[in-house]
C-alpha cells in the first residue's frame, strides 16, 4: 500500500486545522505552510469536504474547519476518506465487488497479505488526529509473530474483523 501525494497533503492540512486556535484555516495558508501546491489543496478541500471532514466557510474570515473531533478521529478513517479502503492486495475484494479472490483458498500466500492488510488496519486505527498532532504520539509495534496452521489463522482473521 501506499500513502499517496493527496493523502500526505490531507494529512499536512488537517494537522494545521487542529493546531490553529481559531480552529479556521484558508485554504491558502494551509496550502503555503505546508508546501502544497493550491491548486491541489483546493482539490484536496473540496473531497475533504465532501467526505465530511471538514466544513468551508465563505467570507474575510473564511477558510476550512474541522468537522470533526480529532480526539475520536483515527488516521485510519482519514485515509481512508482521503484515498479509499487500506489493502495491500486484491485477494479480499480484487473487482471491488465484495467478492473476494477465487482462489483466495487454495493460495499459500493470501493469509499472509490478508493478515499484513489488518496490522495496518489496526495500526492506524490506533492512533487519533489529536494524538499524532497535539500529544506527539504514535503507535508502536511491540508484539510479535508465530506461525500458525490455516484454521487458527483463518479463527484470528475473524476474530480480529469482528473487533
Amino acid at each position: 500500500m501506499d500513502i499517496s501525494r493527496k493523502t500526505d497533503y490531507a494529512l499536512r492540512m488537517l494537522a494545521a486545522l487542529v493546531e490553529d486556535p481559531r480552529g479556521v484555516v484558508s485554504v491558502r495558508t494551509a496550502a503555503r505552510d505546508n508546501g502544497v501546491p493550491y491548486s491541489f489543496a483546493r482539490s484536496i478541500q473540496h473531497d475533504l469536504a465532501v467526505a465530511g471532514i471538514v466544513e468551508n466557510t465563505r467570507g474575510a474570515n473564511g477558510g476550512m474547519r474541522l468537522s470533526v473531533d480529532p480526539k475520536q478521529t483515527t488516521l485510519l478513517q482519514l485515509v481512508e476518506a482521503v484515498q479509499g479502503p487500506v489493502a495491500i492486495s486484491c485477494c479480499a475484494d480484487p473487482a471491488g465487488d465484495g467478492v473476494a479472490c477465487p482462489n483466495r483458498e487454495r493460495c499459500h500466500f493470501s493469509p499472509v497479505w490478508c493478515n499484513a492488510e489488518l496490522l495496518l488496519r489496526v495500526f492506524f486505527s490506533r492512533v487519533t488526529l489529536y494524538q499524532l498532532v497535539c500529544e506527539g504520539l504514535s503507535p508502536v509495534f511491540t508484539g510479535d509473530f508465530e506461525l500458525v496452521g490455516e484454521d487458527e489463522a483463518r479463527s484470528a482473521r475473524h476474530r480480529e474483523g469482528a473487533r
